[in-house]
């Protein structure tokens, strides 16, 4: 007997599938997704099917969402979350999509106190229990070919996946197998190394933008897990094994043994 959720996931499958004409045009498109298995494929072909029929997708400044848009974000978006369930993005419900890069104004105060309001031009941002943005431009840059250490798709939802604890702070909830003090070993010590290489200006093994704070530092290197495993795996080995750990995918494996 299956279970009532089981019952609901069916026929959400059954009544609202991906058509496999635009699941395979778009899906054998994603380098990150070349190496799964059938059986991975399959997997996360059901997660972003659910995925897509739980959230909304709405684009603004006249941008018209296609099903391509759809599933590049939802195919990467779950391939994070293949062995963690889609509860890992549950509590929110909206993507938003720009054309290109956005701009928006926070303000910002200094060390004397004295606010002002800063703006920025963004590639993607997420907000707690807020919605994901992303510019289109980027997602299709780093989707449809593979850029080492940049995504961001795989970025912002990373930062989904931080905040599940409450606020973005490098540290996700765990498995009740993985040690906490392990965790914060590994990546405070490669993030003050990281931030002292910078400071003494040498060259980075990563995107320095990862020193920005522990919480872009997480998004960063789940970017290279993803899209650089061999790369991170060189540099910070404890850091792989950690996010290894956390994801419970094996990247740099899967990518020896894809045919």
């Amino acid at each position: 007997m299956i279970s009532f959720k089981r019952y609901q996931t069916l026929r959400i499958l059954r009544r609202h599938p991906i058509p496999d004409r635009d699941w395979r045009n778009v899906s054998d498109r994603l380098p990150l997704l070349a190496p799964l298995t059938p059986a991975e494929r399959a997997r996360l072909r059901e997660l972003a099917t659910l995925f897509i029929h739980d959230k909304t997708f709405t684009g603004v400044q006249g941008l018209t969402v296609t099903p391509e848009m759809q599933i590049a974000v939802a195919a990467q978006a779950c391939l994070e979350v293949l062995e963690l369930g889609l509860d890992a993005f549950s509590g929110w419900v909206e993507i938003v999509l720009y054309p290109d890069a956005f701009r928006i104004s926070r303000e910002q105060q200094d060390e004397s106190g004295l606010v002002s309001m800063e703006e920025s031009v963004l590639s993607g941002e997420s907000w707690g229990q807020g919605p994901v943005i992303l510019s289109w431009q980027d997602v299709k840059r780093d989707s449809f070919q593979l850029h080492r250490g940049r995504n961001v798709v795989i970025h912002e939802f990373a930062h989904k996946l931080d905040m599940l604890n409450g606020r973005a702070n490098g540290m996700p909830p765990l498995h009740p197998e993985m040690p906490i003090e392990d965790w914060t070993r590994a990546l405070s010590r490669a993030y003050d190394t990281l931030v002292r290489t910078l400071e003494r200006g040498r060259p980075a093994p990563i995107n320095p933008y990862a020193a920005t704070n522990p919480a872009e530092f997480f998004a960063v290197i789940c970017e290279y897990f993803f899209t650089a495993p061999e790369l991170l795996h060189r540099h910070e080995p404890e850091v792989y094994r950690q996010l290894r750990a956390y994801f419970l995918q094996d990247p740099l494996e899967r990518a020896t043994h894809a045919p």
